[in-house]
């Protein structure tokens, strides 16, 4: 019997790096993001989201304490947009965003085993970040079989996490589908303005602090969790083979409607996190014969057609 082969660790070069840098900078974040920022100058690392006036997330972001400002890890792909939309908020703030991917780079390590060997300071617990010779090290949100690393290119190199170009898709495919195992989130661009934090399970994942002060959304996100008003959740999938495409719609046999949020190929088939209804929508697509589109609404008044799945739901790390 063939053994699966272990999980690459590499440069991930679908991730990008936002740079927070002035006397500033932990306020004007406290004033954008659902996390609590004072958390940051003690050391610890922080899932947040940042969101519109409307409560939608426009980016999640993993935020480090780094020597040189706050780092914000998200998708490349939305490094641009979400650096605009911030700058809008700058005004008189001591406070200077800049995209740093050309400085640092962001590699992800399964284990911490390779990285003791190689010399690089783990954090002292789940939530906190080191930093030793030019080397940034956190847990992926609280999980310790999994760290972001970050430095200059040339310094990744030097511990071996540089990452071959030849098996950038598959060390970006390892660790994506480890985050759909971890029911960690993502949103991109075709996702972006979509979602509210909760559904996105960020209240089970320590991603919003509801006692600190206001920032942008955070009126909606707070009506929400105050009034039980959270009709949608993150879900674990098992879907067929297809092709699934994030921010698809879909129905499942159940009844149940919602989008992708991410997918990614297991075996013969995909591993995926989905924003579905908590209850069955009225049409179950149960005894309707072959698959037929359908079109239901998501819990909030957002119509979405999709085709009825046959999908497995599979167990996650958290209870919802």
């Amino acid at each position: 019997m063939n053994s699966i082969p272990p999980p690459l660790s590499g440069r991930l070069s679908h991730l990008g790096l936002l740079r927070f840098a002035g006397a500033d900078a932990l306020r004007f974040l406290q004033g954008q993001v659902s996390n609590d920022t004072q958390r940051l100058a003690d050391g610890h690392s922080l899932l947040a989201a940042c969101s519109s006036p409307q409560g939608r997330v426009l980016a999640l972001m993993h935020l480090l304490p780094h020597s040189s400002g706050v780092l914000a890890i998200l998708p490349r792909e939305l490094v641009a947009p979400t650096l605009d939309g911030l700058r809008r908020f700058v005004f008189r703030a001591k406070v200077k965003i800049d995209d740093v991917g050309e400085l640092l780079s962001v590699a992800g390590h399964h284990g911490e085993h390779n990285l003791r060997s190689a010399g690089i300071a783990l954090p002292q617990s789940s939530t906190a970040y080191s930093e030793k010779q030019d080397i940034g090290v956190a847990a992926v949100n609280r999980d310790s079989s999994r760290y972001w690393v970050i430095g200059s290119a040339e310094k990744l190199a030097t511990h071996g996490l540089a990452g071959d170009s030849l098996a950038a898709d598959q060390i970006e495919h390892d660790w994506r589908l480890a985050d759909i195992r971890a029911g960690l989130p993502q949103i991109y661009v075709s996702t972006r303005e979509t979602f509210v934090a909760q559904m996105l399970n960020l209240d089970l994942l320590d991603g919003i602090s509801f006692s600190k002060g206001c920032y942008t959304g955070q009126e909606i996100i707070a009506r929400t969790q105050h009034l039980g008003r959270i009709k949608r959740r993150l879900y674990r999938l098992q879907l067929p083979h297809g092709e699934w495409q994030i921010g698809q719609p879909l129905t499942l046999s159940d009844g149940r409607s919602g989008r992708l949020v991410e997918a990614i190929r297991s075996g013969g088939g995909f591993e995926a996190l989905a924003v579905l209804n908590v209850q069955p929508g009225a049409h179950t697509g149960v005894g309707t014969g072959a698959p037929s589109p359908s079109t239901l609404e998501s819990g909030d008044g957002e119509a979405m057609a999709g085709a009825v799945v046959v999908a497995a739901q599979l167990p996650l790390p958290y209870r919802i």
